[in-house]
């Protein structure tokens, strides 16, 4: 969702810039310590309770595998609380965006990795899907025709 108001300024944002340089080295370091961010490019940190499902060694991002043990931590790493326990714990006490965590989010665009999320959600490149991805909704037009 591009910001009309912004527009003139999209210039300076182009990939790679300095501009976004500069937005990556704040991104590691403001959401890299607050919220262990691993720079996805794809940021939905709004929508999973403040916790980067990146996180998760399996790399999910819809919700937990199914090994999540009683006591809410990872099969992976039994040490480390599983990301999806937290996610939903935190989403809880989100009355703004808590319901989020019931979306589904499209497969992370991998060529993003290292990006800064901010502005590829400004330029509108977060919602560009990976080379290759149909959506479930194209899917299902295409197979009324």
């Amino acid at each position: 969702m591009t910001h009309h108001a912004l527009v003139p300024f999209r210039r300076w944002l182009k990939p790679c810039g300095g501009v976004e340089k500069l937005l990556v080295v704040g991104e590691e370091v403001g959401k890299g310590e607050i919220f262990n961010c691993k720079m996805c490019g794809q940021c939905v940190l709004h929508s999973t309770g403040m916790t980067c499902p990146m996180n998760c060694p399996k790399n999910l991002r819809n919700g937990p595998c199914g090994g999540v043990r009683a006591n809410g931590h990872c099969e992976v790493i039994p040490e480390m609380r599983c990301v999806w326990v937290q996610a939903w714990e935190r989403s809880q006490k989100m009355p703004t965006y808590g319901h989020e965590l019931h979306n589904v989010l499209p497969p992370l665009n991998r060529q993003l990795q290292g990006t800064s999320a901010w502005v590829n959600e400004f330029t509108g490149v977060a919602e560009t899907p990976p080379p290759g991805w149909v959506p479930v909704a194209e899917i299902a037009a295409g197979s009324k025709k």
